[in-house]
C-alpha cells in the first residue's frame, strides 16, 4: 500500500475493485514468474516525498524488466548495477544539457531528494517482458497520483518522455505547472528528439520563473546512501 500521506490522499484509488484485482493479478504472476520491483519497493517513489514536496516530476513508462535493476525510481538502478540504454542516453543528455561529467552510479535518489518524484506508468513489470503489467490495473493508480501533485503542489515542472507518460499530460494544470515532453530515452526512440531536448536546464528554467528554487541535478557519484 501507498506509504503516509499518499494512502490517504490516494484513498479512493485503492479503495476499489479494480485496485483488488490488480493485487490479485500480481499475487497470481509472482507465483510463476519474476516481477520487478520486489514488493516493499514498489512504492519507493512516494516514500518521504510528500505531494508539497515536489518540485518535478519525470515520468517513464514501466520498471526496467532485468534482475537487479528496478528499485522502484523510474529509470534508477540500485549502486554498483550497469546502465541500462535508456539510463546511458539520459546521461548523456545530462552531460550534453549540464555541462556535467556522467556519474559512475546509476542511483538517482538524490534527484528524490531534490524533490523529484521519479514516477512510472505502470509500477511493476514481470522479468524480460517490458509492457506486460500495462493495462492490469496501475493506470489509474498512477493517475491519481498525477493529479495529487498537480492538485496540491506548488507550480511544479512535468517531464513526460515517451507516449505513454505523455498521455497523461490530460491530468495537469497547464501553464500553473509547466509540462516538457520529449521522445522515451530508450535507444529505439532517443534519436527521434531526447537527445537535446535539454529537460533538465529547462525545468530549472520554469521552477525559477515560478518563484521556485531549482533543482540540483548534480549526481556525486558517491551516492552510496542507497535507501536511507
Amino acid at each position: 500500500m501507498p506509504p503516509p500521506p499518499w494512502n490517504q490522499l490516494l484513498r479512493n484509488a485503492i479503495d476499489c475493485d479494480s485496485f483488488r484485482s490488480l493485487e490479485s493479478f500480481l499475487d497470481l504472476d509472482r507465483q510463476t514468474s519474476n516481477v520487478f520491483p520486489s514488493e516493499d519497493s514498489i512504492w519507493a517513489a512516494l516514500e518521504d516525498l510528500g505531494p508539497s514536496d515536489i518540485r518535478a516530476v519525470i515520468l517513464g513508462q514501466d520498471p526496467y524488466h532485468g534482475p537487479g535493476q528496478a528499485h522502484g525510481l523510474s529509470f534508477s538502478v540500485p549502486p554498483g548495477v550497469k546502465f541500462p540504454p535508456s539510463l546511458r542516453n539520459i546521461f548523456r543528455e545530462y552531460s550534453s544539457d549540464l555541462g556535467l561529467l556522467a556519474p559512475t552510479s546509476g542511483c538517482l535518489l538524490k534527484w528524490k531528494r531534490e524533490g523529484v518524484l521519479m514516477l512510472n506508468s505502470c509500477l511493476t513489470v514481470r522479468a524480460g517482458a517490458p509492457g506486460s503489467h500495462a493495462g492490469r490495473g496501475w493506470e489509474p493508480i498512477t493517475d491519481a497520483i498525477m493529479s495529487v501533485v498537480n492538485d496540491v503542489a506548488d507550480p511544479a515542472v512535468f517531464i513526460l518522455w515517451g507516449v505513454p507518460a505523455q498521455s497523461k499530460a490530460r491530468l495537469i494544470n497547464s501553464p500553473r505547472h509547466t509540462v516538457l515532453t520529449a521522445p522515451h530515452p530508450s535507444p529505439l526512440s532517443a534519436h527521434r528528439g531526447y537527445f537535446g531536448s535539454k529537460p533538465f536546464s529547462k525545468c530549472n528554467g520554469a521552477l525559477v520563473a515560478a518563484g521556485r528554487n531549482p533543482v540540483d541535478w548534480e549526481l556525486t557519484n558517491n551516492e552510496v546512501t542507497f535507501g536511507k
